[in-house]
């Protein structure tokens, strides 16, 4: 009699569509940086370090894409994560050990390669917040013995990464935590409350600062202040205007002549639409949007709550991410830095993106369709 070998399939849609995005991606971060070959005397210099990254990301992608998804469920796992989590980011914002750049203590070097340990927190608290709300799926209905609970550890890692300072990634962790208690079915006046007490903390940070608060009103009209704060936003609407229709062609954009700031990273969005325009810009948004539909219908077609939860957490950090870049970069969202996924130079955050695809993966993987073959190639 013969044996059927029972193979399941991993969703080729998320990985055509993560493939798309890299591409467009590499294209871009050339246009965004060929010009600085007079510094480095490589134009391919930020190409061949993101390939590096994306390599890498590859790599930890196809191995986490056959790594059982429920291993992250167990809690010596999750502590192991959330205690490298924590201690990298202790190690950064300590004066010698963190390099800072910009004013901004964010990165830290290992073995000669720069990390930035918040891309490896924003995964650890996803995979926190997946088991934690699976096993106190009972106590949900319970603000401050269930709901609240459950922010602590979001919450530290939230305050830590302040310290860098870094309000956006800090803010993209607390807002994808209260979208997977959204998705865990917590009731909508608790879900309510949170997002004011959010947006509370949130206020209260960017107004504390003076030049948080400068960039906060430079938003309402850049131009107006287009010598102080408003320069980055003016800058990038300016290119995506320069842009029209359909763009100006690959590498022809002049934003990034040292007029728009970070074209390479935070603003990379502009030079999408300086150089392909208004056609270019809708096709990422679109790509964006594609993924984000692939991912969450890998969350809904899993079998078990924690699967569910862990797809559906991976997926708003990325959908989450590429929101908030693209809202800065247009006007609609106050400027703050954060990279777009799949496009920004970065090789930590590359990495890790593509490292939670793979995990994504793997869910889809286990809740896929079976292929069944049988041996000698036929069917009993």
């Amino acid at each position: 009699m013969e044996k059927a070998q029972v193979r399941r399939t991993c969703d080729k849609t998320v990985v055509l569509l993560m493939v798309l995005l890299l591409v467009l991606g590499l294209i871009t971060l050339f246009s965004a940086t060929y010009y600085q070959r007079t510094a480095s005397g490589d134009p391919l210099s930020a190409v061949k370090k993101q390939l590096f990254g994306v390599l890498l990301g590859a790599a930890c992608c196809v191995v986490l894409s056959n790594v059982p998804y429920r291993t992250y469920r167990n809690p010596k796992v999750m502590l192991a994560l959330l205690g490298a989590s924590a201690l990298l980011l202790i190690l950064v914002i300590i004066p010698g050990i963190g390099v800072s750049i910009n004013g901004s203590r964010r990165w830290l070097n290992l073995f000669g390669l720069s990390m930035q340990p918040s891309e490896f927190a924003k995964y650890a608290m996803v995979i926190f917040m997946a088991g934690a709300l699976d096993r106190r799926s009972d106590q949900l209905g319970s603000l401050f013995g269930g709901v609240v609970p459950l922010l602590l550890v979001p919450g530290v890692m939230f305050l830590l990464i302040l310290e860098q300072p870094n309000l956006s990634t800090g803010g993209s962790i607390l807002i994808c935590a209260l979208l997977m208690l959204f998705a865990a079915g917590i009731r909508k006046r608790h879900m309510a409350l949170l997002s004011v007490c959010g947006l509370c903390v949130g206020a209260f940070y960017a107004w504390s600062a003076p030049y948080r608060r400068e960039r906060l009103l430079s938003f309402r009209d850049p131009f107006a202040k287009m010598s102080d704060e408003g320069y980055q936003l003016s800058q990038s609407l300016i290119a995506l205007g320069s842009g029209g229709l359909f763009g100006m062609g690959l590498g022809q954009g002049k934003q990034k002549f040292a007029y728009l700031p970070y074209p390479e990273s935070d603003f990379i969005f502009a030079i999408v639409g300086e150089d392909f325009g208004l056609a270019g810009c809708t096709a990422v948004i679109l790509l964006f949007a594609a993924f984000v539909f692939a991912g969450l219908r890998v969350a809904l077609s899993c079998r078990d709550r924690y699967g569910c939860l862990l797809a559906a957490g991976i997926t708003s950090m990325i959908g989450l991410q590429a929101f908030i870049n693209m809202g800065v970069v247009t006007g609609i969202l106050p400027t703050t830095g954060l990279p777009l996924p799949f496009f920004s130079a970065g090789g930590t955050s590359i990495t890790m993106m593509m490292a939670a695809v793979g995990i994504l993966l793997n869910i889809s993987r286990e809740s896929g369709r079976a292929i069944v073959k049988h041996a000698g190639g036929k069917r009993p």
